[in-house]
């Protein structure tokens, strides 16, 4: 299956993969963009390079995730950041097990598992507060604070085996980069369809002035005269022409796949975050004594907001039962 051949176990190091490999890797580029850019000749050595720099940048992505954390009760209040990132013990299990993606794969082909590695996905959100806290040795109230919490929180790509999780992880990256790379064509497209729309409404107004059509009215203020018409129309063809004219679109599309598959490192990236939170998420300086220092993995794209990245190891005997849907309906009734 494509989904699961482009990353294995046995991979070796970045960028030597068999060419089998970076073919499938090129044509699902392709089927994830525009499938017309087969019509082109030579459109596999365009994306040879970019197609093995993005494949490199998932790897080098998914191998950056820390070790899984082990999200039982027993370990909940000595990991830090399971703490921050879920409010109890008991609502990181109920969460998870409540989770659609988890509840399918335990449903199918996770039926026997004993153990589960998966990656957690959750939003950060900063809320600025007031609340109690000593200043200057007394305890006083509406003091500003930041209250750090966690939402969102959604389960991708569950497995029996970490290798396997970070094997898929590695396509979701690679696949996210094609996203971009279609978002790219288009908002291309989107803007050559509005320029075109322009331009068509300027040469009907360019040949009315030049036939004197417009109006039996004088001129008036503001006006576009006939230089000014062919100034603007002049402009927008050329804007047409950097997006690609007609018979141009599918080499300006190409260039736009290679692009951003070239460019993945800016397109989709991660770092380390460091936060010092007391028990209760509230931001403390680093010398205070209640904070705790929590590093977190935060992915970033060239769209959209960041999101926190946790890879975790369950078990699913640990999970609650789930639901009937009188029971979700009456948790639901009482929030």
């Amino acid at each position: 299956m494509l989904f699961r051949s482009l990353f294995r176990d046995d991979d070796e190091a970045k960028g030597r993969y068999p060419r089998s490999r970076i073919d499938a890797a090129i044509e699902r580029a392709v089927d994830g963009t525009d499938s017309r850019l087969r019509l082109l000749s030579g459109y596999r050595k365009r994306l040879l390079e970019p197609v093995v720099a993005a494949l490199d940048h998932a790897v080098a992505l998914v191998d950056a995730l820390s070790e899984p954390l082990v999200a039982t009760r027993e370990r909940y209040p000595e990991e830090h950041r399971l703490a921050a990132v879920f409010a109890s013990s008991e609502s990181m299990l109920e969460q998870l097990g409540r989770d659609l993606t988890l509840r399918n794969f335990l449903a199918g082909p996770g039926r026997y598992a004993n153990e589960v590695t998966t990656l957690l996905r959750a939003e950060k959100i900063e809320k600025h507060i007031l609340g109690r806290d000593l200043v200057d040795g007394q305890m006083r109230r509406d003091v500003p604070q930041i209250a750090v919490s966690f939402a969102g929180h959604h389960i991708v790509d569950p497995s029996e085996n970490e290798v396997e999780t970070r094997c898929l992880l590695k396509q979701r990256a690679f696949d996210q980069v094609v996203t971009l790379a279609l978002s790219r064509i288009a908002s291309a497209q989107e803007k050559r369809a509005d320029l075109a729309r322009q331009r068509d409404l300027l040469r009907r107004k360019l040949a009315a002035l030049e036939r004197g059509d417009l109006s039996f009215d004088p001129p008036q203020a503001g006006f576009p005269d006939q230089r000014s018409l062919v100034s603007e129309l002049e402009r927008i063809t050329r804007q047409l022409h950097r997006l690609g004219t007609e018979d141009k679109v599918l080499r300006v599309h190409l260039d736009m796949v290679a692009e951003v598959l070239m460019d993945a490192a800016r397109q989709l990236w991660s770092r380390d975050i460091s936060l010092h939170l007391d028990a209760m998420n509230i931001q403390r300086q680093p010398r205070d004594p209640s904070a705790r220092r929590i590093i977190l993995r935060e992915l970033h794209t060239a769209q959209g907001r960041p999101t926190i990245l946790l890879l975790l190891r369950l078990a699913p005997s640990d999970l609650p039962p789930p639901e009937d849907f009188l029971t979700a309906a009456e948790r639901y009734l009482r929030r």
